[in-house]
């Protein structure tokens, strides 16, 4: 299965209201863009039409890999004279005026439209009924693997450092540290800095490093004022430092929440940036109105507790870590802070169609096929089309499971799921085992059609040379 081999394949559309304000001091534009991501297409506008980046507002972060169409604000003035404006592949059109800056609450939904390729006509074929299956039981709301930039680019958990009071590890970090999967300029401005850090009155030689002038700027005037530097980088990148730890947190303890809940014969495992999830493909009417209605919450120092299972199942994830609830606060600065907040545990994606498969004309002898549906805000449309999907996503797995045989049911251990271990990048993640588990049993070694005949075939001839022998 692929998804996402052009732009096209993976197209958003976000759902707005607000309320008009003919006066008023933000201009609301619709953004279509394609191949480049909501914080770097505001870079480019604020760079491109001179506006400072505080005056930019949306009401969401949208995927890289795809088209999306989504509002931006911009708080003092139009972008130019005409209602249509052009920044590259960027196209803005003004729809309106409204009072206040642009945020989440102006989302009402995200429509979102997928083509899936390279299927056989096999997994084709099953797709419908794993649609009906997903329609019967939701998808666990879990942040999928665009949620964890920094880890995926080998930064890890930045914000450990900064519970930690460790500025100059979290900048090293962030500054620092080239991603072995990024061949941009961006890169290159981060080996430079790994080999001439402290060597402030120096300047990278790629156009990129501009970008990190503000903190650069800071260090020059005061090279130990690493705190200082940090919180120079922008607002919503920082805060992203401490979202990716605490939405990885969350997936933790939801999966541990879920074994306490669910069969483990019940459940499936797949990959993403982080480790491995776990998806629950039937569940009693009963129970499964009873996880609809419940949410799981995004950890802070004040976060309390109505269910000890799910106080045990989320205090236990952020111990893994390393942490307890008091740990979640950054040192020496009020402007970098946890914030408790209660996420739906599911999500039910809303007018799930999917059509007739086709040929797929970019995958010689294989199909293709279009999934579209709605979410709410904040819910990852990759993590519906996965798990509609998991049967053909985990049969191209590589032999390294986290844990257990990917797109298979969870082994029992017991009668409950036992939480698979995972080390991440570094050692960054990791997550022990809920209980002790009982020694498996040595796994059969599995054959193939061919070999079973082979065997069969050298057993006979065993047992005919044994009774001429006789």
């Amino acid at each position: 299965m692929k998804i996402k081999q052009r732009p096209e394949d993976f197209v958003v559309r976000e759902g707005y209201r607000f309320e008009p304000a003919p006066e008023g001091p933000v201009w609301v534009y619709r953004m279509d863009k394609q191949k480049v991501s909501t914080l770097q297409a505001l870079e480019r506008l604020s760079k491109e039409f001179s506006v400072r980046r505080r005056d930019l507002s949306i009401c969401g972060l949208k995927d890289k890999q795809g088209r999306t169409e989504q509002l931006v604000g911009v708080f003092g003035g139009a972008l130019g004279p005409t209602e249509v404006v052009q920044s590259g592949d960027l196209r803005l059109k003004l729809i309106g005026r409204v009072a206040q800056p642009l945020t989440s609450a102006n989302i009402t939904a995200n429509r979102f439209e997928v083509t899936v390729r390279d299927l056989s006509p096999e997994e084709a074929a099953r797709v419908p009924e794993s649609v009906a299956e997903v329609q019967r039981v939701g998808v666990v709301n879990y942040f999928d693997s665009q949620r964890f930039g920094f880890l995926k680019h080998g930064q890890g958990f930045i914000a450990k450092q900064l519970v930690r009071g460790d500025w100059e590890g979290a900048l090293r970090a962030f500054l620092a540290t080239p991603s072995e999967l990024d061949k941009s300029d961006d890169a290159k401005v981060k080996a430079f800095w790994r080999e001439h850090w402290g060597e402030w009155q120096l300047h990278a030689p790629q156009d990129a490093g501009k970008r990190y002038a503000p903190l650069l700027r800071r260090l020059r005037e005061d090279p130990k004022d690493f705190k200082g530097a940090f919180m120079h980088i922008d607002r919503r990148l920082r805060m992203m430092v401490l979202f990716e730890l605490q939405s990885y947190v969350w997936n933790e303890g939801a999966k541990r929440y879920l074994a306490l809940r669910v069969p483990s014969a019940e459940l499936i495992g797949l990959r993403y940036q982080a480790g491995a999830l776990t998806f629950p493909r039937s569940l009693p009417r009963e129970l499964r109105d009873q996880l609809w209605a419940r949410t799981f919450p995004l950890l802070a120092p004040d976060s309390k507790f109505d269910d000890p299972q799910i106080e045990a199942s989320a205090v236990g994830a952020l111990k893994a870590q390393g942490l307890g609830l008091p740990d979640l606060q950054v040192p020496q600065t009020r402007q970098l802070f946890f914030k408790h907040e209660e996420r739906p545990l599911f999500v039910v994606p809303g007018k799930l169609r999917v059509n007739e498969p086709r040929r797929d004309e970019l995958n010689r002898g294989r199909l293709k096929l279009n999934l579209s549906f709605t979410l709410p805000p904040g819910a990852y449309a990759t993590l519906v089309v996965r798990r509609v999907l998991w049967f053909a996503t985990e049969s191209k797995r590589s032999n390294a499971p986290v844990g257990r045989a990917w797109g298979r049911p969870l082994e029992k251990a017991g009668s409950r799921l036992r939480a698979p271990g995972f080390s991440g990048t570094g050692g960054e993640v990791s997550q022990p085992r809920l209980a002790a588990q009982k020694p498996p049993e040595a796994p059969r070694e599995k054959m193939g059609f061919l070999e079973r005949q082979r065997a069969r075939k050298e057993a006979r001839a065993t047992r005919r040379a044994g009774h001429r022998k006789g």
